[in-house]
């Protein structure tokens, strides 16, 4: 446990960082574009973080649990399943890059209501190969579990493309921060690749050649698993927007994305620790009384935690609206009690369902995700209906609250 909280304060302030950064982006923002920005930007981070979760699936979590495995013998052993994990990425930008160009403006007038954006679409598409090769850096260092040096080059890579983010914000508007968030991980992902040029792992023949069937199997369920989760929950979070703009409007929606990118951020810190720390310790123990032991002392620790800093945030809503946005946010401070309540809940369902992607328990997650996707949605859908802006809330905590109960009921089974 003292790993733990020693990789969480770790990683901790490397979030601290990356939230220092997300706030100063979104408070020129809310300064430049207003709710209306707000909600349009909300659109764009979705669509990126599918379309990356998509090309970045071969080389996260299938990546870190066989590097955190394998990397003791050598990286030989290793070999396998990097190669596997480049070979699944070629096949996947082959598919996914002249699809989205060709598809651009059908997903701007989906995303926007407006297809002249269309070339937001093709720039995201075009640099999604850079994305991945970030993922693949972080996810080598990671299952290596080389804590300060995945801290201090998210430090690094965060610094640069914010600052590349402020710029373009400030010089042209909302057309910046849209470019911005449509490239910011792809030039994440470039400066890892500089930064590790070097490394001992990074040689072409533990990447390149030829690999058996067993390791691209394996590598394919996490893939799939990481694919479901690219599409299932951003796709989820455009069609909830969709229905407040259609229901609420514009203004609305902005309102809402606003808390939820308070939610995002402080919830990072968590997140974080959990994929850098928990996720290979769980990959690497073996027995399923060690993994449960396990899971239930995190949650000890992590879950407090998270209770903490909702309360921390509750408390001070006002002075948040009034730090990171504008006054034209301020109607956003009755959304963040319910909000808060299902941050804690969500946390407390992932830390029971990491075990799955620990055990590549490919079917059943891929179901979960899509059927509790779907739910949010469903429940969201009715929430507004009923109860206005506040209903997205109310379902969001709901949804949650059904999927911890279907985890932790289910985890034995996994674990066997």
């Amino acid at each position: 446990m003292k790993r733990l909280l020693k990789v969480t304060a770790m990683t901790g302030l490397l979030t601290l960082f990356k939230m220092a950064m997300g706030f100063v982006i979104a408070k020129v923002v809310a300064i430049y574009t207003g709710p209306t920005g707000m909600a349009m930007l909300g659109q764009v981070q979705s669509m990126v973080i599918s379309l990356n979760g998509i090309i970045n699936a071969p080389v996260s979590s299938g990546l870190v649990r066989y590097t955190a495995e394998k990397h003791g013998e050598g990286f030989e052993s290793c070999a396998p399943w990097w190669r596997a994990s480049l070979q699944w990425v070629l096949i996947i930008s082959s598919i996914i890059i002249p699809t989205g160009l060709l598809l651009a403006e059908h997903l701007a007038i989906w995303l926007f209501q407006n297809e002249s954006l269309a070339w937001i679409v093709m720039v995201t598409v075009a640099v999604l190969p850079f994305s991945a090769v970030g993922t693949l850096c972080n996810s080598v260092i990671n299952g290596q579990q080389q804590y300060r040096r995945y801290v201090s080059l998210g430090m690094l890579s965060a610094f640069v493309s914010g600052a590349v983010m402020l710029v373009l914000i400030i010089k042209t508007n909302i057309t910046g921060a849209l470019l911005a968030t449509a490239v910011q991980a792809s030039l994440i992902g470039l400066i890892m690749l500089v930064a590790n040029l070097r490394q001992p792992w990074l040689k072409l023949c533990y990447w390149w050649g030829a690999t058996d069937s067993a390791a691209r199997k394996a590598i394919g369920g996490y893939m799939l698993m990481a694919i479901t989760t690219a599409l299932t929950v951003p796709t989820s979070l455009i069609l909830v927007r969709n229905i407040l703009i259609s229901q609420v409007g514009w203004e609305a929606a902005g309102q809402w994305q606003a808390v939820w990118k308070i939610s995002e951020v402080y919830l990072g810190v968590i997140t974080m620790a959990l994929g850098t720390y928990y996720l290979p310790r769980l990959s690497s123990l073996v027995g399923s009384a060690a993994i449960i032991d396990e899971i239930h002392r995190t949650t000890r620790i992590i879950l407090p935690i998270v209770a903490f800093l909702a309360l921390c945030v509750y408390l001070l809503r006002d002075v948040a609206i009034w730090l990171l946005f504008t006054s034209e946010f301020y109607a956003a401070r009755d959304l963040f009690a319910v909000q808060l309540l299902g941050d804690v809940i969500k946390v407390a369902s992932w830390l029971y369902a990491y075990v799955m992607l620990s055990r590549g328990a490919t079917k059943l997650f891929i179901s979960t995700e899509i059927i509790f996707s779907f739910l949010f949605v469903a429940l969201s859908y009715v929430g507004v209906t009923i109860y206005g802006l506040e209903g997205v809330n109310i379902a969001y905590a709901v949804n949650y609250t059904l999927y911890f109960i279907f985890v932790f009921l289910n985890l034995k089974n996994v674990v066997r």
